[in-house]
């Protein structure tokens, strides 16, 4: 899902009117798909952000930059040589298509400007972003050679060529009844492959937003309209491009019951009975629906994740072999048993002669029949010495098993937490702590080659209603961090009771705390804990004088005393009004 032509109109004529004079001060390219360029102008810094995922191609202004990665793309690398420091001097669009042309002047050699331009291609998978000068290319995000497509290369060197143009005509560059008259010789086609073949521009949303303004359905033939027809059409097409000319764009898109966006547009839609969503400018709309697609998970927390995933599988089907050798363990009675009554009895048969034998119980008030199966391999006296073996082992095994049982479950509450940790870390430090830890205690192997340093990675905070500060540990590095260096003897400590989850810290200042003020806290420790859709969670709270932990432990793990308990129930519209900085 993406903008067509004719809606694009509406993203171009909004960059230009924020860049247009801007200069360019960061670029970086966080993934393949993504290039988030800088551009600062008096008092305000605006953030473009280019987007070539197929499932949404688009450019707009966006909230905030991303974390630059440590070691940039040979793509972005470029750009930032040819473009930083530049100023953009226009942004505009090849026709109605979906092409974006940022024209950015330089300075060369000889104190000469020089402008470029970047070609930004929004045509779902065939998306790209492609750097030109004199109309010759430098480079671009994904090269296309022969071997890739037949009608288009692009590649360094050669002379940039735009898509192929198509026999269309652009509404608005023409009149409503010369268009009109166009598709009135369309008379072999359906009225809606006739406005979407001669519209230049248009995609399936607009023509459908058309002829549902016009009345008309979308499988009629062109021939079988009459003139009122044709006029109820241009008066539709009058309605939509008297926007586009005094510049009034509504930007809104359409979700399904399933919150997928399933139609977009820079004008009103009244064809849709799903949710409507509208937002004051382009890019708040195109970023809040990209927001929607986005499932990207960078490779290195991608790894982790299958890491963790791996070793808590392996961990599970461990632990129920284990509860049935236990299981099986404490049946060592049975086997002590067999042998005493064959000890008993054994002079009442005979060796290598009997299967299986039937004798009284000796420790059966009832004098129940026992049976018990022998081995005719083995004399009476070996088959009762086989029974006292086995007892013997299996009595040493449950103690073994027992010590075995509880290291499984530590480990499987304990991997439980790293995969919480990465749900809620996306900060490259943030992962690389939570590898730190894996390569620590033995999950994964250390890597050879050297990494850059990065910044130490910080927790969640957020502002409760009476202005207390809460900070949230994001992995158990950070909750170590937290609880035992960062946090005074008399902030308060919570977490949720015997669930994994973060560690959540009440800067307290030296006062009490409100009620209120714990509960929000609280919220916050369910939330970010694997009880986050559950009501009624316990979380414990006391003081971080009374927190511990035991030495040898894993990252974490902490002991703690004199602690209460509150049962709370995650109400996201409150956790939605706590102030995160």
């Amino acid at each position: 899902m993406g903008l067509d032509g004719f809606s694009l109109y509406a993203s171009v004529y909004e960059l230009n009117k924020i860049l247009t004079g801007g200069r360019v001060d960061k670029i970086c390219q966080p993934r393949k798909a993504d290039i988030y360029i800088s551009v600062r102008l008096p008092g305000k810094t605006y953030i473009l952000h280019l987007c070539t995922d197929p499932r949404m191609a688009f450019a707009a202004i966006a909230a905030e930059q991303p974390e630059n990665p440590p070691e940039p793309p040979t793509f972005c690398m470029l750009l930032r040589k040819q473009f930083e420091g530049g100023r953009i001097a226009g942004v505009s669009q090849l026709g109605l298509d979906r092409v974006m042309v940022f024209e950015i002047d330089t300075l060369g050699a000889g104190a000469l400007i020089i402008t470029k331009k970047l070609y930004v291609e929004l045509m779902g998978k065939y998306s790209n972003v492609i750097l030109v000068q004199n109309d010759i290319v430098i480079d671009s995000l994904r090269r296309v050679g022969v071997n890739s497509s037949r009608v288009r290369t692009v590649l360094p060197q050669q002379t940039y060529l735009p898509p192929p143009p198509q026999e269309s005509i652009n509404v608005l560059l023409t009149t409503e009844e010369n268009f009109i008259s166009r598709v009135r010789e369309q008379s072999d086609k359906s009225i809606y492959k006739a406005v979407l073949q001669l519209g230049a521009g248009f995609g399936p949303v607009t023509v459908r937003e058309l002829l549902f303004l016009a009345g008309l359905p979308a499988d009629i033939p062109v021939n079988k309209l009459n003139d009122d027809d044709f006029s109820s059409l241009t008066g539709a097409l009058q309605e939509i491009i008297s926007l586009y000319k005094e510049k009034q764009f509504m930007p809104l898109f359409i979700q399904n019951d399933g919150n997928k966006v399933i139609a977009m547009a820079a004008f009103p839609l009244h064809n849709y009975q799903q949710q409507v969503k509208k937002f004051p400018t382009m890019s708040m709309m195109l970023e809040a629906a990209y927001v929607l697609i986005d499932d990207y998970i960078s490779p290195e927390k991608e790894q982790l994740r299958k890491a963790a995933v791996n070793e808590l599988t392996r961990q599970k089907n461990k632990k129920e072999k284990l509860i049935k050798e236990l299981q099986a363990a404490q049946n060592a009675q049975e086997q002590k048993n067999k042998a005493d009554n064959i000890m008993t009895y054994q002079y009442q048969f005979k060796d290598h002669m009997d299967d299986m034998i039937a004798v009284p119980d000796i420790y059966d008030e009832n004098g129940t029949l026992l049976k018990i199966a022998m081995d005719k391999k083995l004399t009476v006296i070996q088959n009762m010495q086989k029974y006292y073996n086995k007892y013997d082992k299996l009595r040493r095994a449950e103690k073994i098993l027992k010590e075995q049982l509880a290291c499984c479950s530590f480990n499987i509450e304990y991997l439980t937490t790293i995969e919480l940790s990465l749900e809620s870390s996306s900060a490259l430090s943030e992962i690389a702590d939570i590898r730190a830890e894996l390569v620590k205690n033995g999950y994964i192997q250390e890597e050879k080659r050297k990494r850059m340093a990065l910044p130490v990675s910080t927790p969640f905070k957020f502002i409760l209603s009476d202005g207390s500060e809460v900070l949230v540990g994001k992995n158990n590095f950070q909750n170590d961090r937290l609880t035992l260096k960062t946090a005074q003897p008399d902030d308060i400590w919570l977490h949720t009771k015997n669930i994994p989850g973060s560690h959540v810290i009440i800067r307290t200042a030296g006062r009490l705390p409100e009620q209120q003020s714990i509960e929000e806290a609280a919220m916050l420790a369910a939330y970010y804990s694997k009880a986050r859709n559950s009501s009624k969670v316990p979380v414990d709270y006391t003081m971080c004088r009374y927190v511990k932990k035991p030495s040898g432990a894993k990252p974490g793990s902490v002991i703690f005393t004199n602690n209460k308990t509150l049962y709370v129930t995650v109400k996201e519209n409150l956790l939605q009004k706590l102030k995160q900085i």
